[in-house]
């Protein structure tokens, strides 16, 4: 459902990629809120907390709930699904079914901060991974119940990387909150991060390196062709499987020399995490975990599940660049935080906008509505 990696380019600089698959296009806005902006998060039967962003921010978002003609959508009601502020910061949101369960004991006089805000408060008050995980030992996070997933409990985790290389792991499991420093800088889906830290192990063998030849017996043995180095690696669209490919790729890709050209680097290391529609198809009834919004879905009915790429992103975290593409083009619309940085009024920009941009299209958000 979702690969995110870090690469890194010949200088240590860092930058960041990730997908997003569902089997559902769905109203996904690009928001783009200035430092200065208030939120205020609500779990049922707790205080909410109230926090004004320090950090200007760039993020794809989902509506938290449907629009009514009594109740237009504000900037609140925009959710972070992937994002990076004017510090270099970035958050993800990854699907993780397993999240669910009994809540923390929390006072009900203490101010929480539900899951689903986790993007704006995340993004908007740090400026590094460092600083997320100290705030995170002190403040309470609770999953919520998704009228837009039928109820469900929050069923993602989530990631954080900064623009010093750093990576954290925010995962909930049975409803009780971990956090797991990440030293691959890579993140699928389930199982758990520690599980799929543990099945590295398997993999010791990996290199880059072609081993072209082999003798047995009196027999020599040739490859015709380059690239049996990846012959160990798992073929399928699995989130181990992903999860192990992005290690590899990550690990062993030319580190460039140019920040231009180690965006483009990770353009293609990306592309080989894009899923087109069809590659896999899950039969009626089949039960295969894909997340459904409520009265969202492409109209496939009772028929077969196929996910897709909807959209990619990377991140430029030293320059605080924002590349976005849909799965309607092959281009990366681009968009320039430090441009951005005169902007006081929150924007919001369709996502399905993008079809036709490529380039840098920062004037195209700064014209888009305000929120």
């Amino acid at each position: 459902m979702c690969t995110s990696l870090v690469y890194r380019d010949a200088a240590d600089r860092a930058y960041f990629g990730r997908t997003l698959e569902l089997t559902s296009d769905l109203p996904y806005q690009l928001a783009y809120c200035p430092a200065g902006q208030s939120f205020s998060s609500h779990a049922e039967g707790h205080a909410e907390l109230d926090y004004t962003s320090r950090h200007a921010f760039l993020a794809v978002t989902m509506p938290g709930r449907m629009r009514t003609p009594d109740a237009p959508l504000g900037l609140s009601d925009f959710k972070v699904l992937e994002g990076l502020n004017d510090q270099g910061l970035t958050f993800s949101l990854l699907s993780y079914p397993a999240a669910g369960g009994p809540r923390q004991a929390v006072a009900a006089t203490q101010a929480v901060l539900s899951a689903s805000d986790l993007g704006s408060w995340t993004l908007g008050l740090f400026a590094s991974v460092a600083e997320v995980k100290a705030a995170l030992q002190e403040q309470p996070v609770l999953l919520e119940a998704l009228a837009l997933l039928g109820g469900v409990e929050s069923p993602f985790h989530y990631v954080a990387h900064d623009a010093g290389g750093a990576s954290l792991v925010i995962e909930f499991n049975n409803g009780r909150m971990s956090l797991h420093d990440n030293p691959v800088g890579v993140m699928t889906n389930g199982p758990d991060f520690p599980w799929h830290l543990t099945n590295l192990n398997n993999y010791t063998f990996l290199t880059n390196v072609d081993a072209s030849s082999a003798t047995f017996g009196g027999y020599k043995a040739v490859q015709p062709d380059s690239g049996i180095a990846t012959a160990g690696l798992p073929s399928s669209s699995t989130s181990v499987g992903r999860f192990v490919r992005a290690a590899y790729y990550a690990q062993f890709t030319e580190k460039a020399a140019t920040p231009d050209m180690a965006v483009l680097t990770l353009s293609h290391v990306m592309n080989t995490f894009d899923r087109p529609r069809g590659a896999s198809v899950t039969p009626a009834g089949a039960g295969a975990g894909h997340l459904e919004v409520a009265g969202l879905s492409d109209g496939a009915g009772d028929g077969p599940a196929t996910e897709y790429t909807c959209w990619t992103n990377l991140s430029d975290l030293d320059r605080r660049r924002f590349h976005l593409r849909t799965y309607r083009s092959l281009n990366y619309a681009s968009f320039d935080l430090r441009d951005l940085a005169a902007t006081t009024t929150p924007l919001v920009l369709p996502l399905e906008r993008l079809d036709t941009l490529s380039g840098d299209a920062t004037d195209a958000l700064r014209q888009a509505r305000p929120a």
